[in-house]
């Protein structure tokens, strides 16, 4: 029985697409979502899996051919038919049947997430490992990701090792239920895949013409392709980079050199993919918001006399305790209700209301900052709060957090007192508009009815986006927060 392979759906007014890459040739066996082709287009790269487990038994659009929507790309048969160049009469071996390896790819990571790094590897070639039973670890740059054992046997190749950058659907090892790993074919060249950026990588048919035209080199071009393959895109980037001046104000400060006593004591580490994005979003925020901070105190004795009071039977009741939190989440969203601009977005020429609340919670993690929503915060009562942060928050902790869980927050709340911060100015998460920091609860003199008294103080921090967020706004809705806080019989009565 055979099953064709056809052009997927492109995109919109994407009517036609280049032949790129052929991964498998006529004979091969492939898995089911196994990557046959890489079609270009002139936006996109479009990878083309295979709809059957079976054969490749013939290929009807060859590397740089151009196909149209829904056009044939080729024909799979049966795993078990005979592929055209293969001799009928096969000599007995020993080598496992090709059912008896599985192959371990990467999942899916989420949406808009294409590519991952391996992190670390907690079995090597020859490990026995049980279903389920976890491989690896790959991280993206918002997530975690373990990679479980798709069935029991013994590890036999490991295809990406640490450190590795491997694409959603890419292949990262395989295992042998015999234990036994198969054999390399007999008219296998000794170097199958060549090397990232190697001279025998087939770079797209569209790149080599585009280059051709533009006499540009090779070299001077910096393929982002499979296995450092340069893409149009990839010449189109190197044209534009070539034909603009470079400005010298971004031009990056030399390392000054370093004595050879202390370079002994260095240690070079390779950021992590989440702490390159947390980099590269915090100077976003800093490079396109007119950020600005304005600053209060609130007297948390009302909130610590609740607390104490009601804490015993609240985690009765409720099974979680009652912490700061929940107060401040209320507490911010009935002054987003009065103050909505510090809970908008600007989008293009446009300001973007949020009719809900959206309550993004920063959580320090051993891989560094994430920030998980609580979506609509403002329908939630006290115990929803506190159950919905301790559960964001230890999944945080534990990396499982997924990408839907740290998408579509309209506002955040930064609690640096955690860690002592007396003071501090939080920034941005784009696109929102407004960021409250806390901070630590100290005891400082102050007059109360005339008289110096010792009071639990502590500084909140709002930084806000001066492009929609006017300075009045700002501070009325740092003082609706400190008014809710202090005495927090106004979040019941909506004032």
């Amino acid at each position: 029985m055979s099953t064709e392979v056809r052009v997927p759906t492109l995109g919109e007014s994407v009517t036609e697409a280049t032949v790129a890459t052929w991964f498998k040739k006529p004979g091969d066996n492939v898995a089911v979502d196994e990557m046959l082709c890489e079609l270009e287009t002139d936006k996109v790269t479009v990878e083309v899996p295979s709809p059957v487990a079976g054969k490749l038994a013939e290929i009807v659009a060859a590397e740089g051919d151009t196909v149209g929507v829904d056009a044939l790309l080729a024909v799979m048969g049966d795993a078990n038919a005979a592929g055209p160049e293969e001799v009928k009469e096969k000599p007995a071996t020993s080598e496992p049947k090709a059912t008896d390896t599985v192959d371990v790819m990467v999942p899916t990571l989420g949406e808009s997430v294409t590519e991952a790094t391996v992190s670390t590897w907690f079995k090597k070639v020859g490990d026995t490992v049980v279903q389920d039973e976890m491989l690896c670890e790959l991280e993206t740059d918002k997530v975690s990701v373990e990679v479980p054992a798709p069935t029991a046997g013994t590890i036999v190749e490991i295809l990406a090792e640490d450190g590795a950058t491997v694409n959603a659907g890419g292949k990262l090892a395989v295992i042998s239920g015999s234990g036994v790993a198969p054999a390399a074919k007999a008219d296998a060249p000794a170097a199958e895949a060549p090397a990232k950026g190697g001279k025998d990588v087939e770079d797209a048919p569209s790149a080599k013409k585009l280059m051709a035209e533009n006499a540009l080199s090779r070299d001077a071009v910096t393929g982002t392709g499979r296995d450092g393959r340069v893409m149009k895109e990839d010449v189109q980037k190197a044209l534009s980079a070539a034909s603009a001046p470079a400005p010298a104000a971004t031009a990056p400060t030399p390392r000054a050199p370093v004595p050879a006593s202390d370079a002994a004591r260095e240690e070079r580490v390779k950021m992590t993919r989440l702490r390159q994005t947390i980099a590269r979003r915090l100077k976003e925020a800093q490079n396109s918001a007119a950020m600005l901070t304005t600053y209060n105190e609130v007297d948390m004795g009302a909130i610590m006399d609740l607390r104490n009071e009601y804490k015993t039977v609240f985690e009765k009741k409720h099974g979680v305790k009652l912490g700061f939190m929940s107060f401040f989440v209320k507490a911010c969203c009935h002054a987003l209700s009065e103050v909505p601009d510090v809970n908008a977005e600007i989008d293009g020429t446009d300001v973007v209301y949020k009719n809900y609340v959206h309550m993004g919670v920063a959580v320090g993690t051993p891989s560094g900052l994430v920030v998980p929503v609580v979506r609509d915060a403002d329908q939630m009562s006290f115990a929803g709060i506190e159950k919905k942060i301790a559960e964001l928050g230890l999944r945080a902790r534990d990396g499982k957090l997924s990408m839907a869980e740290m998408q579509g927050g309209s506002f955040t709340i930064s609690n640096g007192g955690v860690y002592g911060s007396l003071m501090s100015s939080p920034i941005l998460n784009p696109p929102q508009s407004g960021i409250l920091g806390m901070h630590k609860i100290q005891e400082r003199p102050m007059v109360v009815g005339g008289q110096i008294v010792a009071r639990p103080m502590m500084y909140l921090a709002l930084s806000y986006d001066h492009r929609i967020v006017d300075g009045k706004g700002a501070v009325t809705f740092l003082v609706r927060v400190k008014e809710a806080l202090e005495d927090p019989r106004r979040l019941l009565m909506d004032l």
